[in-house]
Order: C-alpha cells, then sequence, then structure tokens
C-alpha cells in the first residue's frame, strides 16, 4: 500500500464550494526538541469533507502534529497548508476557518460557561452570536449550565462546552482531541451524532484524535497511524482490520503499539 496516498475528496455540500484540492496538506513534517526527535518527515493529505483519524500511542506525536497544523508549533522543518493557506506565511486566514477543541485545555474557570462562549465568538467575528450560542447549547444540551462559572462543570460538562467553543465560527476544519473523553455512553453518543451531522450539513473537514476505538471506526473514513514520530500504516479501518486480520480498531491499535506481525501484506 502506499503510504502516501492520498484521500479521496468527499462529496459534502460545503467540499464542493471549497476552491482548495486539499483541507489539509502536509509534506516532510519534522519536529525536533533537541536530541528527541517528536516527528520525523511525516506526510499526508486530506480532503475537504472527511473524517480522518490520527491515532497513536502516548508520545507518538500527535498532539506535536496537531499543535502544528494550529500553527502553535514551528516545525523544525517541511511544510503545512491549512484550507490553501500555508501555515508559514498566511496562517491567520486559515485559522479564521478552522477550530480545536481538546478537554484537557481549560477555559477561564471564573467566566460563565455563556461568557466563554461569547469572548471566543467575538475573537472569531461570529454574526448573531447570542443565536448561535443557543443554537449549540440545545445541540449539545447546555442549557442548565449557561449561566455555571466554567470552573465548577463536571469533566464531562467542559467536555461538551469546550466542544461548543471549537464550533461557535462553524468551521470548515476541525481538529479534535479526545472529544467523547469523560462523557458517559449516552451523552458520549450524542456528541458522536452531532459531529456527524455537522459533517454532513456542512462539509466540514475533521481530523480526530482518540484513543475510542469505537469511536473511530464509526466516525473515520480513514486512519493515519503514528508511532514514535512517523506514520507507519494508514488506510481506511475495513483495510486495516482486513491487514491485520483483526475484528476491531484496538486490536490493530495494539498490533502496532506491540509491533506485533500483521497477518496480511
Amino acid at each position: 500500500m502506499d503510504l502516501h496516498s492520498p484521500l479521496r475528496p468527499a462529496r459534502g455540500r460545503r467540499a464542493d464550494r471549497l476552491p482548495e484540492a486539499w483541507a489539509i496538506d502536509v509534506a516532510h513534517l519534522t519536529k525536533r526538541y533537541g536530541d528527541v526527535l517528536a516527528v520525523d518527515d511525516i506526510g499526508f493529505t486530506v480532503a475537504p469533507g472527511q473524517t480522518v483519524g490520527l491515532l497513536g500511542g502516548n508520545g507518538a506525536g500527535k498532539t506535536t502534529t496537531i499543535a502544528m497544523l494550529l500553527g502553535l508549533l514551528i516545525p523544525t522543518s517541511g511544510s503545512i497548508r491549512v484550507l490553501g493557506h500555508d501555515m508559514a506565511t498566511d496562517r491567520f486566514a486559515a485559522l479564521a476557518r478552522m477550530n480545536f477543541s481538546s478537554p484537557y485545555v481549560a477555559l477561564p474557570h471564573r467566566l460563565r460557561v455563556v461568557e466563554n462562549l461569547r469572548v471566543y465568538g467575538h475573537l472569531y467575528g461570529v454574526r448573531h452570536l447570542e443565536r448561535r450560542i443557543a443554537q449549540l447549547a440545545g445541540t449539545l444540551d447546555l442549557g442548565a449550565i449557561l449561566d455555571r462559572p466554567s470552573g465548577e462543570l463536571s469533566a464531562g460538562q467542559k467536555t461538551r462546552v469546550a466542544l461548543a467553543k471549537a464550533l461557535i465560527n462553524t468551521p470548515d476544519l476541525l481538529l479534535l482531541d479526545e472529544p467523547t473523553a469523560s462523557l458517559d455512553p449516552d451523552i458520549g453518543d450524542l456528541v458522536r451524532t452531532r459531529l456527524e451531522d455537522y459533517r454532513a450539513d456542512t462539509g466540514c473537514t475533521i481530523l480526530l484524535a482518540s484513543h475510542n476505538m469505537a469511536e473511530v471506526e464509526r466516525l473515520c473514513s480513514h486512519v493515519l497511524m503514528m508511532k514514535r514520530g512517523q506514520i507507519v500504516d494508514r488506510g481506511s479501518p475495513a483495510e486495516l482490520l482486513a491487514r491485520y486480520g483483526r475484528e476491531d480498531m484496538e486490536e490493530v491499535f495494539l498490533d502496532i503499539a506491540r509491533d506485533r506481525q500483521r497477518t496480511a501484506a
């Protein structure tokens, strides 16, 4: 299998309108911290409208890759184009059309949930902001906690608020780090359904880092497997299951993490 093969464009409504060939185009991307090679010469493309999983164990390079896609870290070498914009020279044009969610990045604790959403809405220049907040509150079941300080929320509530923040500007590209962490099965299913609906309605591209392999199988059309800073395998969940002779993605993940021999070429 060609490890640099592109992902096929989706047929979503927004994908038809986007002039860019790729929502994400990464080439020879490397990040080094002294003697530590966190990301080692990776390359991949993601077409508009797809949901792609970025998988790997702790220390595989996922978070570093996402941080470089967001422009938070400067690559040691290589190039990143997001939504047609070079992140080295034109990142603010891309950032206006993308967003990020992680339950591990805290919002200001003293601000009420609605105040946090207003702050981010104003930063993105969202029109009809109060209407957008009300819409997200209904979609993500936030109505009862809008007036609570963010620091007083449960872990699951913080996860849902983080996702609302990520959707506030109706992004063309959504980068998600463990979007259903700490959620009970019912709310986790609701969030996955809302993400599926959002992608179908808008043609948004989603890059998903997750350790929930059932979530990956449900949401992702393609998967990038990282280990020690490199992309060591890729393909659709069905292709990877067949290649490793496994019945679920958790076993594939363990095969790669533990260097177990795959069963087919």
